[in-house]
């Protein structure tokens, strides 16, 4: 598939099934509540500024996705941070540069919204995935996050 065959867009509400059907094929369980939950703070409040994307195939068919959210301070202040929360790619078309271009079209995206910095969080334990974000130039941060059981 060519590079020019997949075009990246804004996500837009009606993209939930085809989000939905992406994550279900790449995890095998269905997370429609979560997802229900993620587009209505998206698309029903207007506490962020846009950020999460699609790609499409030639078709039209959304093939993958990048979900993420611009940090608003105070009374609406801008921070200039932002979170990459969910990347998902159909597993018929990973291996196919969808979610490099994914990145690198959030990114751009970010960019041009002022944003300066962009978070991850990645299992210590998934090398495959450690190195996915690595190769789009993700490093480690010097930070550390804690947990604690209860």
């Amino acid at each position: 598939m060519s590079d020019d065959a997949i075009k990246v867009r804004l996500m837009k509400a009606v993209d939930l099934d085809a989000v939905v059907g992406i994550d279900e094929k790449v995890l095998k369980t269905l997370r429609s509540e979560y997802y229900a939950m993620k587009f209505e703070r998206l698309f029903e409040y207007n506490d962020s500024l846009p950020a999460s994307l699609v790609a499409e195939d030639a078709d039209g068919t959304v093939v993958g996705f990048v979900m993420g959210h611009i940090y608003m301070g105070e009374y609406g202040i801008f921070q200039e941070e932002a979170t990459l929360d969910t990347i998902g790619v159909d597993p018929d078309y990973q291996n196919m540069g969808i979610g490099m271009k994914l990145i690198c079209e959030f990114v751009c995206h970010l960019r041009t919204l002022g944003v300066e910095k962009v978070y991850t969080l990645v299992s210590w334990d998934d090398p495959e995935l450690v190195h996915f974000f690595s190769d789009n130039d993700f490093i480690p941060s010097k930070t550390i996050n804690l947990e604690r059981t209860l």
